[in-house]
């Protein structure tokens, strides 16, 4: 958000708050710069003049993002039956969360689809929260690393296996996510290409084993769609 507005009200308190409504922000958030504090005027009628602000919303900092985030997580895994400590960590381009739990399982997930719906929500709260898309990563026993370390492994033997059959390979449905490592993985194999085919919850990422060089029909490229 890079919105600037010039508000004039009775007083530079009353033009903050109408600037923080219009916003939807809180004060802290903003930067205001008075340009007139206005004056009452002779008996509060004759020659009284408006305050006058300029304001627009800060950039938020990745520290102050981290700890809504923190809140925000926090508040949800309230209504989870499960003891839980919500770790928060500001980097470079991300907010990271990670949940300390004895029953990380049941937060992870099939595949960690439990763990991904957290951090969907937990990103469009943010996101709402703080005026600006930032990115959030929602983690709990180290799965994230886990999970991508699996995809990349899988996505090196069916790579394998395309090459040997001379066969398109397919992996199992898949989310958007895991698809994007898969096609990251092979992306510079130069006898492989990949595609993702499919609707919604059935879509997957299918790998061709690329024509021998000289063939007209060789895509360049991996689609990562």
């Amino acid at each position: 958000m890079s919105s600037v507005l010039e508000i004039e009200e009775k007083s530079v308190e009353e033009a903050i708050k109408v600037a923080c409504e219009t916003l939807k922000l809180p004060r802290e958030m903003l930067e205001i710069e008075i340009i007139s504090k206005g004056s009452s005027g002779i008996f509060g009628i004759v020659g009284a003049k408006k305050a006058k602000i300029r304001v627009r919303p800060k950039a938020p900092s990745y520290e102050m993002a981290a700890e809504k985030a923190k809140e925000i997580l926090s508040n949800i895994l309230d209504y989870v039956n499960l003891p839980t400590i919500v770790e928060a960590e500001a980097r470079k381009d991300h907010v990271y969360l990670n949940i300390v739990s004895n029953g990380s399982g049941l937060l992870i997930g099939k595949q960690g689809q439990t763990l991904s719906a957290l951090q969907y929500l937990v990103s469009r709260m943010l996101s709402k929260e703080m005026g600006q898309n930032i990115p959030v990563v929602v983690d709990t026993e180290n799965y994230r690393a886990r999970r991508e370390k699996s995809l990349r492994e899988l996505a090196m033997q069916l790579g394998k296996k395309a090459k040997k059959t001379r066969k398109p390979v397919a992996t199992a449905p898949m989310s958007a996510q895991d698809r994007r490592i898969v096609h990251l993985t092979l992306k510079d194999d130069p006898m492989l290409k990949t595609r993702s085919k499919g609707e919604g919850n059935m879509r997957r990422v299918v790998i061709y084993p690329v024509k021998a060089s000289g063939s007209k029909s060789r895509e360049k490229g991996n689609s990562s769609r």
